[in-house]
């Protein structure tokens, strides 16, 4: 597990931009794992903009989302096929049918359709308080697969605000599991704020544990967890995470 600490949000996603700004440039067809809420937003508009300058091609890009609400239609403003068109589909040169949500009782096509493509390249994941990853909350089985899960009170209440007050907020969302998750070549885990710290804090220094699914990460031989100062603030080695990264960075600019 790499943790790289940068400055803002702002950062955060410039670094995640070029991180597939470079895996498309290597890999033109390749796989992309995709997230929601409110920290990949700066990330989609960072690509976007990229795309707008001719500096990235989804032209052959495959993207599988990591979940969807259950029970409201994909053109309903709070489903997450609306948010990804409102927030990358509509502004780049994907096609339609490239790209993949799960939907109810999908489970095991979805997983066969990843398995089909060659599998996820980069999947990039956010945090929740509770330290769930997709919508795998505590408690998920680390052995977990695309399945429909139960949202837990915290994580309802910290969405509650995205909803009107008379709309129905879905409690139930099929997921990508924990195992689908770690089957991806590389994982790329974006927190921003405060309110992140502690779930960070438990999933890179805690230990292993299905009560926080994002420690999981701590398996994967390529996970990479870029954080704000913020997010980083509750983190006890973070002196040593920043040094580890100047070397990195050393290291690439000797090698140019």
């Amino acid at each position: 597990m790499e943790v790289v600490i940068l400055d803002s949000p702002d950062a955060v996603a410039e670094y995640a931009a070029a991180t597939i700004r470079s895996q498309l440039q290597t890999k033109p067809d390749s796989t992309l794992g995709l997230a929601t809420g409110n920290t990949p937003l700066l990330l989609y508009r960072k690509l976007v903009g990229l795309y707008e300058q001719g500096q990235i091609d989804f032209s052959r890009v495959h993207t599988f989302n990591l979940d969807e609400y259950v029970g409201i239609s994909p053109n309903n403003p709070q489903s997450y096929r609306s948010y990804m068109q409102r927030e990358l589909f509509d502004h780049v040169n994907i096609e339609s049918t490239r790209t993949h949500l799960p939907l109810l009782d999908s489970g095991q096509e979805y997983e066969a359709l990843i398995d089909g493509l060659g599998g996820i390249d980069v999947q990039v994941l956010g945090i929740g308080e509770n330290g769930h990853i997709g919508f795998n909350e505590p408690t998920s089985s680390l052995g977990s697969r695309t399945r429909v899960k139960t949202l837990t009170k915290s994580t309802l209440d910290a969405n509650r605000s995205l909803f009107g007050e008379n709309e129905r907020q879905p409690e139930l969302a099929v997921t990508m599991g924990i195992a689908t998750i770690l089957q991806s070549r590389r994982i790329l885990l974006l927190a921003t704020g405060f309110k992140k710290a502690q779930a960070i804090r438990n999933a890179v220094e805690g230990p292993l544990a299905a009560m926080c699914p994002a420690s999981a990460l701590q398996l994967h031989a390529k996970s990479t967890i870029v954080l704000d100062e913020e997010a980083a603030s509750r983190l006890d080695q973070t002196d040593y995470y920043k040094w580890v990264h100047k070397q990195k960075m050393a290291l690439s600019v000797a090698a140019v």
